[in-house]
């Protein structure tokens, strides 16, 4: 059978980078069609039930800032949201939301069917249909065949997906849902390279038979704010969390089934996720620790069903049982599901253009697990940014790459495709340059305006954000030219323990001080009238206040990364031929030919070459 109508994009996957990309895609016009094994799991919580986190958070910002709506359905599903990191500088300060599981994929399927361009179809994708060296559609398992201009896998763990749990093993892509097979041969075939990784995930608990009593209360913020910039409603009731710890006693019983885990006894081949270990890896790496915290974080409002973070693990199930009824508020716990390891196949990432099509395939786009990163964030970012640029190039425009400096998304991006990953990828603050440039509370200015020019991003966003800005610099300039005397501003210093004033200065000064912030200064009529006055919102405060506090530092990161981009802007030759660069090492050109980096700047930052290797280079193309 084949499908007669034919469609701009084809969308294979909807988990959370599936939902963005067809929404991208759909929302900037490219008629859109979503294929899934199942409507009923569209953008499904496969692990915890949370979003956000370090590093994490910020990306969720980004997408809701560029148009896309992981922020936004976030904040319509949170039952609790808290400010990480708020002990130290803003450029470390994370949102996370837990979220109801149901509502969280409720409101993702409604967000996705008002989209008129955006069409289903329930069946499993088991070829690509390729023209030369193009692809133009897909083959599904039920043999029907659908054209396309272009195609975005975000297959997630199912891609020749198998699940461990002690000595079994057998093929799913989640439990209770069957794998994919057939891409992976015919892309290898097509020349890809490709790997294992795994992931895993904790038993589920039933949460009457805990005793909270005995475990650690975590709530939410008292203010809790919200991922998305637009309108949503602020969190109106807050669930909480609650924390644990194993034990000595717990680790030995965990160790009793090491000689049946399918991680020790070499079944499971795939790398796991470093900075998200199993508890059998924490016990291994770690012996020196005798607990581990966990997490009981409810799955929803309307369930009693509990997700144990921090408890992965593909032990077998008596040993998981029996582990689990050793840790303080857990002894007479059930459990309505057993935890598992899942290996699945990826793709490395350097077969891909900065726009996330891959290089051998034209109009072929990868995006999500299949490039070997984990976490929802990551891959609802990169599904984001593969929906517009397959959009973009189907309409012949320029196509849409985020830089290191103005996103964490571009440094994901960037370091995939430069760097690659032999283990799932995971973001942290850490892997940013610009870090204090990229902070959650400034993602808006610096992505809104991007995504109102390509079409993603309505008005209404570009005005709010017109009006924070003009609020926030209004205040600046009070704060520059307000005085403020030793009577009005001593009493507050003191209980701050900063040094007194002996005569007037400007309040802005005063707020450039270390452990003053604008919340000890409103205290003074005069700043908190102008601020009642003005209207001016939290987010204008904040913005503020962080330019003031940390101008220096901020402005080197500026400095910084305008000479950087000078490298970005010195374009290689497309057919470069890297050979004959006999004074780079055999390593640097063989990673350069592997790359083919499209400028200097990324060429820098490959693994393997050289600051000398790219003086080399830059004198062969004349610069």
């Amino acid at each position: 059978m084949i499908l007669e109508e034919k469609y701009d994009l084809i969308v294979v996957g909807g988990g959370h980078a599936g939902c963005e990309a067809a929404n991208a895609a759909a929302t900037l016009g490219s008629k859109t069609l979503l294929v899934t094994q199942s409507l009923e799991t569209i953008a499904r919580m496969s692990c915890n039930p949370a979003m956000g986190g370090i590093a994490k958070g910020q990306i969720i910002r980004e997408i809701d800032a560029l148009g896309g709506y992981s922020g936004i359905v976030t904040d319509e599903s949170s039952i609790q949201f808290r400010m990480l990191n708020r002990s130290k500088g803003p450029a470390m300060w994370s949102p996370r939301a837990q979220c109801d599981r149901k509502v969280f994929e409720q409101k993702w399927r409604e967000k996705l069917e008002s989209n008129p361009n955006i069409d289903f179809w329930q069946d499993m994708v088991y070829e690509l249909l390729i023209e030369g060296n193009k692809t133009v559609g897909i083959i599904t398992k039920m043999g029907v065949k659908i054209h396309s201009k272009s195609v975005v896998l975000c297959s997630g763990t199912f891609m020749n997906g198998l699940i461990h749990l002690g000595e079994k093993n057998y093929a799913g892509g989640r439990s209770g849902e069957p794998n994919s097979r057939g891409i992976t041969k015919q892309l290898m075939e097509l020349g890809f390279t490709h790997g294992r990784m795994k992931t895993g995930t904790p038993p589920r608990l039933d949460g009457r038979t805990i005793d909270y009593s005995k475990t650690e209360e975590q709530s939410g913020d008292i203010n809790p704010e919200k991922f998305s910039y637009t309108e949503t409603s602020s969190l109106s009731s807050d669930h909480s969390c609650y924390i644990t710890y194993t034990s000595e006693e717990v680790h030995e019983i965990l160790k009793e089934g090491f000689e049946k885990s399918p991680m020790f006894t070499g079944r499971i081949k795939g790398l796991g996720p470093r900075y998200c270990p199993s508890i059998e890896d924490k016990i291994e790496r770690f012996s020196d620790k005798n607990r581990h915290q966990l997490f009981i974080e409810p799955e929803g409002v309307n369930t009693v069903e509990i997700y144990l973070n921090g408890f992965s693990t593909s032990l077998p199930e008596d040993v998981q049982l029996k582990a689990l009824r050793k840790i303080k508020g857990l002894e007479n716990v059930k459990m309505f599901r057993a935890g598992y390891a899942i290996e699945y196949d990826y793709f490395p990432p350097t077969q891909l253009k900065h726009t996330l099509e891959t290089k051998l395939i034209e109009n072929l786009y990868f995006s999500g697990q299949i490039n070997g990163t984990t976490g929802y964030e990551e891959a609802a970012c990169q599904g984001l940014i593969a929906g517009i640029n397959a959009h973009q190039k189907n309409y012949n425009k320029e196509e849409f790459i985020l830089s290191r400096s103005e996103a964490y998304i571009g440094v994901l991006i960037d370091d995939l495709i430069t760097k690659g990953t032999e283990e799932p990828y995971r973001m942290f603050t850490s892997r940013a340059e610009y870090r204090l440039l990229l902070r959650q509370d400034n993602a808006d200015i610096r992505l809104t305006e991007k995504g109102y020019e390509l079409g993603l991003a309505n008005k209404k966003r570009l005005k709010n954000l017109k009006t924070k800005i003009e609020k926030s610099i209004l205040l600046t300039s009070f704060l520059e030219k307000q005085s403020v005397s030793p009577v009005e501003a001593n009493k507050i210093l003191e209980e701050k323990g900063s040094s007194l004033l002996k005569q007037k200065v400007k309040l802005k000064s005063i707020l450039a001080r270390p452990h003053i912030w604008m919340e000890d200064l409103l205290m003074l009529v005069s700043l908190k009238s102008f601020i009642e006055k003005n209207n001016i919102k939290e987010d204008s405060i904040t913005q503020t206040e962080i330019e003031i506090k940390y101008s220096g530092y901020i402005n080197r990161e500026r400095d910084n990364a305008e000479k950087l981009t000078k490298l970005e802007k010195i374009t290689i030759p497309e057919n470069f031929d890297y050979t004959k660069l006999h004074s780079v090492s055999a390593e640097g050109r063989e990673k350069l030919n592997e790359i083919k980096p499209k400028t200097i700047g990324q060429a820098s930052r490959i693994s393997g070459v050289s600051p000398s290797d790219i003086n080399v280079l830059l004198i062969y193309i004349g610069r």
